[in-house]
């Protein structure tokens, strides 16, 4: 059985765009070939709740650079954390910086970048749906405290919903 770590959530640190943009300059030296380091996830939307974790999309001419920006991310001391969403984006985590950091790799056209950007920007836009989240995230991590897996597959369907509006061009 696996030991699953409590799901922890903080009130919105004003300090999380400038974490963002510290990592984001030190990302770039490392990865001159990235055409895009977006600030993704709960912290990048002013006034959520967020897991204490700067989520970063680095966005890669293509596939053939993502074992090259692997082998600097693991020189770096992230850990990897595989494949995610069938959607050739990588996952590594940085631990030991403060806020932590999880970086993802994705070729340049990925659509789970394009969601994540869709759905940041219509929540930042719309701070009815961003409160409606925010309302959801708290009941889920209630909920699936020790679950993290369950905290974030409860809360697909509300984020597809988000990412259709965003996309639709729907208000």
């Amino acid at each position: 059985m696996r030991i699953h770590n409590p799901v922890e959530l903080v009130p919105n640190d004003p300090q999380w765009p400038q974490s963002f943009r510290r990592i984001r300059n030190r990302l770039l030296a490392l990865l001159p070939q990235a055409l895009f380091i977006d600030h993704i996830g709960s912290t990048s939307i002013p006034g959520m709740i967020a897991k204490p974790l700067i989520d970063i999309d680095i966005v890669l001419p293509g596939l053939e650079h993502i074992e090259d920006a692997t082998g600097v991310l693991l020189a770096e001391g992230y850990e990897p954390r595989g494949n995610r969403y069938d959607d050739e984006v990588w996952a590594f985590l940085s631990k030991g910086s403060v806020p932590a950091e999880r970086v993802y790799l994705c070729p340049s056209g990925n659509g789970t970048h394009r969601n994540r950007l869709a759905f940041r920007d219509y929540l930042i836009a719309h701070p009815l749906a961003a409160a409606d989240y925010a309302a959801l995230k708290r009941r889920l991590a209630a909920e699936f405290r020790m679950d993290g897996d369950g905290y974030t597959a409860h809360k697909r369907e509300f984020v597809d919903a988000i990412v259709a509006r965003a996309v639709a061009g729907d208000s």
